[in-house]
């Protein structure tokens, strides 16, 4: 039993195909991990635990309202976007519409791009 169970181990396929599950159970587990709760330990030994941002988060709900924030748009299209978004650095110079704030994108009559952040 044991020198069967040891040739079906040795065997390329099977080796492979262990690898290859075992090496996609910790790339899963490591990215779970990177999105989950980040932990920070306070000098008094007190731990706060405080949801990680997402990496394409970069703009937070209070930068989006302030009055001083700005949107783009194109003249051709419907969508307005961050201007760190993909979709806002494909609009020409020529056809770029600028808004000091979402709301004014809105009242305008655009609605917000589904790749962007908002």
């Amino acid at each position: 039993m044991r020198e069967k169970l040891k040739s079906f181990l040795l065997d390329d396929a099977v080796f492979y195909a262990i690898l290859i599950i075992s090496i996609a159970i910790v790339a899963f587990l490591l990215g779970r991990q990177s999105i989950s709760e980040t932990t920070t330990v306070q000098p008094a030994g007190v731990v706060i635990s405080q949801p990680a941002a997402p990496a394409w988060d970069t703009q937070s709900s209070a930068e989006v309202a302030s009055p001083g924030f700005e949107v783009v748009a194109s003249k051709s299209g419907t969508k307005y976007h961050l201007p760190t978004c993909p979709g806002a650095k494909q609009i020409k110079e020529t056809n770029l519409i600028r808004f000091a704030s979402v709301d004014a994108a809105r009242a305008a009559g655009y609605s917000a791009a589904a790749n962007c952040a908002f």
